[in-house]
């Protein structure tokens, strides 16, 4: 197996408030960020101004991310002085204001060192989830005031990136490849030369998985079972796609360009669907072990139903069958907005429920959704993504099953 650590990918990582003497024009247009002296380690201590390469990134939960590949100059400002400790300060040049000017005093900037390529500049919403997610990413803090709360990810090369943390680090733009090279050749010798339908894959996934048990432990087993089945699918994806490339995009002795950006695109899209109907593959399995009656992509009053809806359609078309003995649980690997599609779906059932792999959501959307009378279903060792006063509101998958279990009893 092949699966890396943080340290593999950064060296350091900080985090720290943004003030408006540093992001607003309307206080200052000075550029400079302040308050990250702690950065030497990692930055250096040269006496000339260095100009970094830097990539400026804006992240929120409501749009998609804005990167710019730019610079800096890291520099300390006491040169000149001899009688005063050292402040360095990171200059950005005015490219970066497309992104540096989107955050607001009070926002978080996280800076990461990566072993290599350009120091990565994090900018997001205070108390928002992709704040909340990239703080448990990396071990950090929340920052207060002026203080950078850093760490030095060499101190601890066995933190793994395990599935959940690969989706964090994708949406930043940081991919990390992770493989099952040991499983090719059966892989091969099953499917081909081509990429099996998805349920088929996660049949392969439920044969070689280790250490897991649905029936004992349905939370620690979904994950383990999304995270092995995407390192299979990566395993198959570089060897055919690798074949492909060999083979070259030519068509009479010339580019054929076209093609080329035919197949990228399949290879794109076939990446972004397979997770969802992976997850699904899965939460049905693992029903399945728990005997108890659901109905996958059920038809409720409009065309699109819940994911799972139990008993049944037939029960839920019954008038006369008790509303209150009805369940749905919509799965999504990842919510963003898209919850608010779930509330829409079943009528008749009042209190739903959503199954997710998404770790830490911020504290807004989890109130809204307790407001829409929305439960938030995760494997147990998520909660601790959540903060404290979120967790009491969580509800694991195996109490999700037990919960249907008494209701089908």
């Amino acid at each position: 197996m092949k699966q890396g650590a943080l340290s593999d990918h950064f060296v350091g990582v900080g985090a720290k408030v943004l003030r408006g003497t540093e992001v607003d024009p309307q206080v200052s247009h000075g550029h400079e960020l302040q308050g990250i002296t702690r950065f030497r380690k990692f930055l250096g201590e040269n006496a000339q101004n260095d100009v970094l390469p830097v990539t400026y990134v804006w992240l929120s939960d409501e749009e998609p991310p804005v990167s710019l590949p730019l610079s800096a100059t890291w520099y300390d400002s006491r040169r000149n002085d001899p009688n005063r400790a050292a402040e360095y300060r990171f200059y950005y040049p005015a490219e970066a204001e497309e992104v540096v000017y989107r955050a607001r005093a009070g926002d978080t900037l996280i800076l990461c060192q990566p072993v290599s390529g350009p120091l990565l500049a994090l900018f997001c919403p205070r108390d928002s989830s992709i704040e909340q997610q990239l703080l448990w990413l990396f071990g950090l803090e929340h920052p207060e005031g002026n203080l950078l709360r850093a760490r030095d990810l060499r101190d601890d090369p066995s933190e793994t990136v395990g599935y959940i943390a690969r989706q964090i680090l994708e949406f930043i733009g940081v991919e990390v490849i992770a493989t099952e090279e040991s499983l090719l050749e059966l892989m091969l010798a099953r499917f081909g030369e081509a990429f099996p339908p998805t349920r088929e894959l996660s049949a392969f996934t439920w044969e070689h998985v280790q250490d897991i048990d649905g029936r004992d432990d349905p939370d620690g087993a979904i994950v383990a079972l999304m995270d092995l089945e995407e390192r299979l699918f990566m395993t198959l994806e570089r060897h055919l796609v690798g074949k492909r490339l060999e083979n070259g995009f030519m068509s009479g002795g010339k580019p054929d360009v076209d093609e080329f950006v035919r197949f990228s695109l399949s290879v794109q899209n076939r990446r972004k669907s397979r997770a969802g109907w992976a997850f699904g593959n899965h939460v049905e399995a693992i029903l399945k072990l728990h005997n108890v009656r659901f109905c996958r992509e059920a038809t409720t009053e409009k065309r699109a139903g819940p994911d799972f809806l139990f008993p049944g359609e037939a029960e839920y078309h019954d008038p006369a069958w008790p509303d209150l003995q009805l369940t749905m649980l919509a799965a999504k690997t990842s919510c963003k907005d898209r919850w608010r599609q779930v509330l829409a779906e079943a009528n008749r059932i009042r209190n739903k429920h959503l199954l997710t792999l998404e770790p830490g959501i911020s504290l807004a959307q989890t109130e809204e959704m307790r407001r829409e009378n929305l439960q938030l279903v995760l494997p147990t060792g998520l909660h601790a993504t959540y903060r404290p006063e979120q967790q009491t509101q969580l509800m694991g998958f195996s109490t999700f099953i037990n919960l249907v279990r008494d209701r089908q009893a």
